[in-house]
C-alpha cells in the first residue's frame, strides 16, 4: 500500500466527516471493527493517523487515546462474541474425547501464559481476534483479560501510532514494513514473556 494514497484517504475522510474533531472516533471505530474483523485496515489508519500528527495535522496524544479505546472495544467485544457464540460452538464441535483434551490444553496455556499471550497477540492481525475470541470461549475470567488487554492495547496503540509518527518517510511505498516490525515485536514479547515465567519456575 501506498503511504501518499493512505493519507490522502484519510485527509479526504476528514473532509468528508466534518473536520478533525470527528476523526478520531474515525480511528477508533476502525481498530475496533480491526480486532472483530482482521480485514479491516486498523493499523494502517493508527500509522498514517501517525504521519500526519507528525505533519501537524492531528495530535499524537489524541491518536493514540483512539487507538486505545478502540482496540479495548474491540477486543472486549471478541471476547464476548467467544463467551457467548463460542460455548455453543464448543459443545457442538469439541464434545469428543480428544477435542475435549485439546481445549483444556489451550485453558491451561491461557491460565499459565494468558498475559504474554494476549499482549503479544495484540501485535498480530487476526491473531489478536483469535486470541481475545478463545478468551471468550475459554472462560477466562473477564476482570482478568480486561486489565491485560488494556496493557496491550495501550502499548500497540502507542508503538503503532509513534511508527507512523516517526517512520513516515521510511513508509513511502509500502505499509507493509511497519506490519511487519510490529509482527518482530509480538515475536519479542512472547519470547521475553516465556523467558520470565520460566525463570520464576525456576
Amino acid at each position: 500500500m501506498d503511504l501518499a494514497l493512505a493519507v490522502t484517504a484519510f485527509e479526504w475522510l476528514e473532509d468528508a466527516i466534518g473536520g478533525q474533531v470527528w476523526t478520531y472516533p474515525a480511528i477508533a471505530i476502525a481498530v475496533a471493527f480491526d480486532s472483530l474483523l482482521p480485514i479491516a485496515p486498523g493499523e494502517a489508519m493508527m500509522i498514517t493517523a501517525g504521519v500526519l500528527a507528525a505533519n501537524g495535522d492531528l495530535i499524537l496524544a489524541l491518536v493514540i487515546l483512539a487507538g486505545f479505546v478502540g482496540s479495548l472495544l474491540g477486543d472486549n467485544a471478541s471476547y464476548g462474541l467467544g463467551a457467548t457464540l463460542g460455548r455453543r460452538a464448543q459443545q457442538r464441535f469439541f464434545s469428543s474425547g480428544s477435542s475435549h483434551h485439546r481445549l483444556e490444553w489451550a485453558r491451561r496455556q491461557l491460565v499459565e501464559r494468558g498475559a504474554v499471550i494476549i499482549v503479544a497477540a495484540r501485535f498480530i492481525p487476526g491473531g489478536r481476534t483469535a486470541t481475545t475470541f478463545s478468551a471468550g470461549t475459554l472462560e477466562m475470567p473477564w476482570r482478568r483479560f480486561v486489565v491485560i488487554d488494556a496493557v496491550a492495547a495501550g502499548l500497540w496503540a502507542t508503538y503503532i501510532a509513534l511508527l507512523g509518527y516517526f517512520g513516515g518517510a521510511a513508509f513511502e511505498e509500502d505499509l507493509w514494513k511497519p506490519l511487519l516490525a510490529a509482527g518482530g515485536v509480538a515475536v519479542l514479547i512472547a519470547a521475553g514473556g516465556e523467558l520470565i515465567r520460566r525463570t520464576k519456575l525456576a
